[in-house]
């Protein structure tokens, strides 16, 4: 995939080669030379730099949510920064407020959990936003 900026303001960033396929653990290809593909991690690296090979980065997608004021921004960040990822150890995922935006840059070696997490944030910021609708503006304190 190439780096991309949408209307919606999300982006992701995988090797850098158009048609590239989502190959993890269980689905590395075997290199060119015919080699089959490592099963076990080597001296200094962990399984998932192992099954991503020498030559792949990890998946980067990031995604910015303009809210109507900097107060709801907080709001949504306070709602949805306590969900620890479940995948943690191949999935990172940081929220950042910047004024009015909320910020979210996600880093998976694995694409598949990668697109998990992102449905699943996208369903529970589609819940804080219908929430913050149905009970109106905050109120200032």
């Amino acid at each position: 995939m190439r780096e991309a900026e949408a209307d919606a303001g999300g982006g992701a960033d995988g090797d850098g080669q158009g048609g590239h396929s989502c190959r993890g653990a269980d689905t590395a290809a075997a290199p060119a030379s015919g080699a089959p593909p490592p099963h076990a991690p080597g001296p200094g690296r962990d399984a998932a730099s192992a099954a991503r090979g020498p030559g792949m980065r990890p998946h980067i997608f990031t995604l910015s949510v303009p809210f109507p004021t900097p107060l709801e921004a907080e709001i949504a960040h306070g709602s949805l920064a306590p969900d620890a990822e479940p995948h943690q150890r191949v999935v990172g995922k940081e929220l950042t407020v910047s004024g009015r935006i909320l910020a979210i840059r996600w880093k998976a070696e694995d694409c598949r959990l990668l697109r998990i997490s992102v449905i699943n944030f996208l369903d529970q910021l589609s819940l804080v936003v219908r929430t913050m609708q149905r009970f109106g503006p905050p109120v200032s304190r």
